[in-house]
């Protein structure tokens, strides 16, 4: 059986079966989309690589102990994975306290210091939250393009390369995602704005 022919579901059976290799097949069909996502917000290829690692580890444990369910969608649910690492970076990042050379730590190392930061963050996770919501709706053509361009940041140009389609196929699958996403957005009231 040639695994890199094989779709991520089967692969990720294979894989719950015993099959390492299945893993290896679906780390190298997605690492690019996965690493890209997070370095968008972290804008730092060490930190990226340690939270592309340590999503890769989160995945493996769940899948090990079955917490995924499947249901054909696994770059959406390994990207919320990334996205969750990266937001857990940022809490703790947020969270450590200055230290003077000493070693003493005063109330005053902290006085003033604005929760928004982690309020911002909590607002943007409820909207990937609901974005990943919203985007599950669309057609899988349609979802594809759109996960590409906002969670990747490919070019038209490498969207239409990655799924093998004209560049003017992949506009106009992204303008139908578009609007398709602000028929969606109506029909279940979600907002995307901070």
């Amino acid at each position: 059986m040639n695994l890199g022919t094989q779709e991520d579901h089967v692969l990720v059976a294979l894989y719950r079966s015993g099959n390492e290799q299945a893993f290896e097949v679906l780390i190298r069909r997605h690492q690019k989309r996965i690493f890209l996502q997070i370095y968008s917000k972290v804008h730092d290829a060490q930190i990226a690589d340690d939270l592309f690692q340590e999503s890769f580890i989160k995945i493996i444990r769940s899948l090990r102990k079955s917490n995924y369910e499947e249901k054909g969608k696994f770059l959406p649910w390994a990207l919320r994975v990334a996205s969750n690492t990266t937001l857990d970076y940022f809490r703790k990042e947020s969270r450590k306290k200055e230290f003077r050379p000493s070693g003493e730590f005063t109330v005053f190392d902290s006085y003033g210091q604005s929760d928004r930061p982690y309020e911002a963050e909590l607002i943007e996770s409820q909207i990937n939250e609901d974005l990943y919501k919203l985007i599950s709706y669309l057609p899988l053509e349609q979802r594809q393009v759109l996960e590409l361009r906002v969670f990747c940041d490919y070019s038209f140009k490498d969207i239409a390369e990655e799924t093998g389609v004209s560049i003017n196929t992949a506009l106009g699958r992204m303008r139908y995602a578009v609007t398709n996403m602000q028929k969606l957005m109506v029909k279940h009231n979600i907002s995307l704005e901070m």
